[in-house]
């Protein structure tokens, strides 16, 4: 049986009065991917970033490899082996395909960031072709892309992240997706997944939360999720 990677028990997150997380208990095993859906605004991305320390959660507890890091700040989180991919991309568009994967690198020395340049490389052969390019030049699909391979530079394992589908064609969309699922598949991944295409992310995914108002409105097998009309339209909209 696969050990528990990450844990959350009861987690609440506010910003201010306004309490976007709402007791929230989940978890991703180890070699897993796990997705979290639900419409606009239902508190997925206010999620992950509580994993990350910012914001900090304000009740329950965070375990990552059964250590608690509820209160740690959010580089010494990073080091423990999480990276995060975050919604929007976010990438440094004045520096090139290069710079910015040795950013995502900036703990490493140089072996590693070459080392881990080559996989990203593998990975999303494309970037190889723009690793000279400047990353604000790119499409939206690369810049994903990029996104991505920065965040797999620091060798996490586990990633975060958020709305990888997000202004995509779907012929990008299916690219991403695919990566996600061979670096879980080839290299023992664990993935927490934000996505509102919820036919692609449960597609991917092992498990599902579904999230509705910043609480768990429902959880379990990704597949019988998919394959419930009830699910759909009392979450999802669909």
């Amino acid at each position: 049986m696969s050990k528990t990677m990450l844990e959350l028990e009861h987690v609440s997150t506010h910003y201010g009065a306004i309490c976007a997380v709402n007791q929230v208990s989940l978890k991703v095993n180890e070699g897993e991917i796990v997705t979290l859906i639900g419409s606009n605004g239902a508190g997925k991305t206010s999620l992950l970033m509580t994993v990350c320390g910012g914001p900090r959660a304000s009740s329950g507890t965070i375990h990552f490899e059964g250590e608690d890091i509820t209160s740690l700040s959010t580089h010494h989180i990073m080091r423990r082996g999480i990276a995060i991919s975050p919604e929007g991309r976010r990438v440094f568009s004045d520096l090139t395909v290069t710079e910015n994967l040795q950013m995502g690198g900036f703990f490493l020395n140089k072996a590693e960031i070459e080392d881990g340049k080559e996989h990203v490389f593998k990975l999303f052969p494309r970037l190889k072709e723009r690793a000279s390019q400047r990353a604000g030049l790119m499409s939206g699909g690369e810049q994903q892309m990029l996104a991505i391979g920065r965040a797999l530079m620091s060798g996490p394992r586990l990633l975060l992240i958020d709305e990888p589908s997000l202004g995509l064609s779907p012929l990008l969309v299916e690219q991403v997706f695919d990566a996600l699922a061979a670096l879980n598949r080839d290299d023992g991944l664990s993935v927490l997944l934000v996505e509102q295409n919820m036919a692609q992310a449960l597609e991917v995914a092992a498990r599902a939360y579904v999230m509705q108002s910043g609480r768990v409105a429902l959880s379990g097998e990704a597949a019988e999720l998919a394959a419930s009309d009830e699910v759909r339209k009392a979450y999802l909209g669909m």
